[in-house]
């Protein structure tokens, strides 16, 4: 192992600063694909069914006094037609960010603009599944990740957000 300095973490050779965000690693974490209905449901659909989209996030810091930071984006899409669940898909995509910028930016950072990077890898997942579980491909609509965490907060302060989950 060298013991030069990481660029990317304490700035280049040339004494530039670090770039404020770094994204170390974007994974899965876990991802399910259910068909409670099968075979039967295949013979009933006549239409492209109906989609709920429910999406959550989750930040945790990985380390005390570092600034390295797990942001797990949740999706979950239950497909109904005729009273029926066609399917349900649930994935939780996450990345670890390394963030060098100021205190008072991180919360609008992770919450936000992280979950942001994320959200283009976990959509292409659950239309993937939806797919290849023989179903019409499910193009998932962008979803306001900024509403997500407004009505996320709401939630934790004990009200009632006005606007559910994305």
């Amino acid at each position: 192992m060298s013991d030069q300095p990481n660029p990317t973490q304490n700035g280049d050779a040339n004494g530039n600063p670090p770039p404020p965000l770094i994204v170390e690693i974007q994974y899965a974490k876990d991802i399910s694909f259910e068909v409670p209905g099968a075979p039967a449901i295949f013979t009933t659909l006549r239409a492209q069914p109906q989609v709920n989209l429910d999406a959550d996030l989750e930040v945790k810091q990985l380390q005390e006094g570092a600034n390295v930071f797990e942001v797990a984006l949740m999706l979950r899409v239950e497909a109904r037609a005729q009273e029926a669940v066609c399917y349900i898909v649930e994935v939780t995509y996450c990345g670890v960010f390394t963030l060098n910028l100021p205190a008072e930016h991180a919360d609008q950072v992770l919450h936000v603009d992280c979950p942001r990077l994320l959200y283009p890898y976990a959509r292409t997942m659950v239309s993937e599944l939806s797919a290849q579980g023989g179903f019409p491909t499910l193009m998932l609509p962008p979803i306001d990740v900024a509403q997500l965490l407004h009505a996320k907060r709401q939630q934790q302060a004990g009200a009632s957000p006005a606007v559910g989950h994305a």
